[in-house]
């Protein structure tokens, strides 16, 4: 039997991440995946469309975990402003690291590409296993410790396992542990594209009566991913659509601010539907990331979220070891559960509250809106608070923050 500190179920970002950072606090770490990390991000391919947008919080975690560096050598742009507006109203709102001091809101960065170097980067670590590939078949939790059972009859045992297994967790399955379920009735439909004018690094989100669509800027100063979340059936249509056809329909949906676009990939529908675990803890379990909470959020922003939670935990069990406690008693467990189901309701909140701000339809409120966002856009003291939400200074843990204060 392989005694570790911590289990983690599942090999993506989240999990690489967390990895990563307990073995730096002295921990002994075994990772379970059942797939192998991918290695086309090499090539100069372009079917690039799982991107996120990071902001300068999450860039400092990864600074922390010293990957951000080989990160930044791959395809990664950074953006040096955000512009916002409505089809169907007056109002826009701008905002520039002209307004500010940094020289940059945050990268565009594609998924692979931080999986592939979080991974390498464990390979590296005496005291992080990778097994791979692998499956649990069996969970026993004991008073004191866990015990995992693998499909090989490999047996591990550890004080905490995380559930990192993403949306469809076969650990939060198993246990027995709800979670409530809503479709949003819209789907995403993903794709790269290159614009006639440059995009100025810019990220560009235009929202009208039947969805939302967002363009995130590519080192090449020509091209963009696309995010068009839309009613399933429209995103269905255009997926289908001749490639021309597209072509017109997304130019004028997008005012042709950057003139004619042209596809450069295959065009991915994924529908958008929003999974939240009752409860993210027990006794030695916890459910971390997607396995947690799944939900739509603007601007391709989830992964920040998810990494702010793995700084979270990272803080506590850095703090727990210290004061010789036990980080995988229920106890401790419910203290960053509060915490992590705190932070994503104030970001789910405030980007449902957003999205709501364009399903209206008196007139009169309408009206109202646009007015108040016109204003937003030009009010001195309220563009600086909404800035530095889009930095993520209000998300950081306090170990964090001291960390990059010392940079």
């Amino acid at each position: 039997m392989q005694l570790f500190d911590v289990v983690i179920a599942g090999g993506d970002i989240v999990g690489l991440a967390l990895a990563c950072g307990l073995e730096m606090a002295g921990l002994r770490v075994a990772v379970i995946e059942k797939r192998l990390p991918s290695t086309v991000w090499f090539n100069d391919n372009t079917d690039l469309f799982r991107v996120s947008a990071i902001n300068a919080v999450t860039k400092t975690l990864l600074m922390y975990l010293d990957v951000w560096s080989v990160i930044k050598k791959m395809r990664v742009s950074s953006y040096h402003g955000i512009e916002v507006w409505s089809n169907d109203s007056f109002w826009r709102i701008q905002f520039s690291v002209k307004d500010q001091n940094p020289s940059y809101l945050g990268y565009i960065v594609e998924n692979d590409v931080i999986r592939d170097v979080l991974w390498k980067k464990a390979v590296l670590l005496k005291n992080v296993s990778l097994l791979v590939p692998a499956t649990i078949q069996k969970v026993i939790w004991g008073e004191d410790n866990v015990f995992v059972t693998l499909a090989d009859q490999s047996m591990l045992t550890a004080r905490l396992i995380v559930g990192a297994d993403g949306v469809n967790s076969w650990l939060r399955t198993y246990a027995n542990i709800p979670f409530i379920f809503w479709d949003y009735e819209q789907t995403a439909l993903l794709a790269t594209i290159r614009t006639k004018q440059s995009h100025e690094y810019i990220v560009r989100q235009v929202f009208d009566k039947k969805g939302i669509l967002t363009f995130l800027p590519f080192i090449n100063s020509h091209r963009c991913a696309i995010i068009w979340s839309q009613p399933t059936t429209e995103a269905v249509r255009r997926q289908q659509l001749h490639k021309d056809d597209f072509e017109k329909e997304l130019s004028v949906a997008f005012n042709m601010r950057l003139g004619l676009c042209h596809l450069e990939s295959d065009r991915v529908n994924i529908q958008l539907f929003g999974r939240y675990a009752c409860h993210f803890s027990a006794q030695r379990l916890l459910l971390l990331g997607d396995a947690a909470y799944n939900t739509c959020l603007l601007g391709s922003q989830g992964m920040n979220l998810s990494l702010m939670n793995v700084a979270m935990l990272l803080g506590e069990i850095q703090y727990l070891s210290k004061e010789g406690k036990d980080f995988g008693q229920h106890c401790y467990l419910k203290n960053f559960e509060r915490s992590c189901k705190y932070n994503s309701a104030i970001i789910f909140a405030r980007m449902q509250g957003f999205c709501k701000l364009f399903d209206e339809k008196n007139p009169v409120k309408k009206l109202l809106r646009d007015l108040g966002l016109s204003l937003a856009d030009r009010f001195p003291n309220v563009k600086p608070y909404i800035f530095s939400h889009v930095m993520g200074v209000f998300d950081v843990p306090d170990w964090l923050r001291k960390y990059r204060l010392n940079r």
